[in-house]
């Protein structure tokens, strides 16, 4: 019984995966608490990462996510949630809680398809005659929060493809052919098409995904980890990226070897409360939203190569 009640508060002897979400588990419900509105950050990435644990039969207490899921299920109150308009965005806002929405629905809290209707209408509409989702303006470098036009374009497309793929089936092809010709010249970029990409075995398929590991093989740090570029120094964000991504490619023993060195870069940077540190971007600045995110992306990329 002692040595019970001794693990329950010496977090070393709990695996970075359960550190992980017993800080999203503290922090997720945080926000809309103490600000009364519901973010991209807290109520987007981190909660996904909840319901994602709630998936794969993990323990999370309901309080964690009662007001997210209760959120997630009014889309038309999305683009009026923040007290102050001038600092929402509203397409990152849809398709941040679009995406989320989904894992909802996969960790069974969630049953009605009727948001899941709403939101992918609302996101299609955002979608550039390109077939890209723009995020940022000016095709500014992803972070965390903000993800960038090449993660947001494989986040819309899923939405859509999980909404309704015969309604949605021209948007989803004009994403589809974008993402094949998307030059991968960033690791953020070629990771985020690789998501996309999956197990597709089409000829535009091929060719894309040798061009995009073939940037991750370039841009892997020596000790392991990537950053956004391929002579970036590693981050915690990119590296999960990647390892998510490379969880979803046909398996080789190269593949393997890159996952555990990216495992193992997310589990040596992990700080003594379950956090990790924040990307930004430039890099080494303070952000409260980009931690949480950064977390996030890290607990996800954990908890799936585990």
């Amino acid at each position: 019984m002692l040595v019970l009640i001794f693990a329950l508060f010496d977090t070393s002897r709990l695996s970075a995966e359960d550190r992980a979400l017993q800080y999203l588990i503290r922090e997720v419900p945080r926000w809309s608490k103490e600000n009364k509105c519901f973010s991209c950050h807290n109520n987007g990435d981190a909660a996904r990462a909840l319901y994602t644990a709630i998936r794969l039969g993990r323990k999370v207490p309901d309080k964690a996510l009662a007001d997210t899921t209760r959120w997630l299920m009014k889309p038309e109150d999305w683009d009026h949630n923040a007290k102050d308009q001038k600092f929402s965005d509203k397409q990152l806002d849809r398709l941040q809680f679009g995406i989320t929405l989904i894992e909802a629905m996969d960790a069974g809290l969630l049953k009605d398809r009727r948001p899941l209707l709403k939101a992918a209408a609302l996101i299609t509409a955002q979608q550039n005659q390109d077939g890209f989702w723009p995020i940022g303006g000016g095709g500014a470098l992803g972070s965390p929060t903000t993800h960038g036009d090449t993660l947001a374009t494989v986040h819309a497309r899923r939405v859509l493809k999980r909404a309704d793929p015969a309604k949605y089936k021209q948007a989803i092809r004009k994403a589809d052919d974008w993402l094949r010709l998307r030059p991968a010249k960033t690791v953020l970029d070629a990771a985020a098409v690789l998501l996309a990409l999956e197990c597709a075995d089409d000829a535009g398929a091929l060719k894309q995904r040798g061009t995009c590991l073939a940037v991750i093989r370039k841009g892997e740090a020596e000790k392991g980890g990537w950053g956004p570029y391929v002579n970036a120094a590693p981050e915690v964000f990119d590296t999960a990226l990647v390892v998510l991504a490379l969880n979803r490619q046909a398996e080789t023993k190269e593949i393997e070897s890159w996952r555990q060195r990216g495992r193992a870069y997310l589990t040596r940077t992990q700080l003594k409360d379950g956090s990790w540190p924040e990307t930004t971007r430039p890099s080494g600045a303070d952000s409260y939203a980009q931690r949480i995110s950064t977390t996030a992306w890290a607990t996800q990329a954990l908890l799936a190569t585990h």
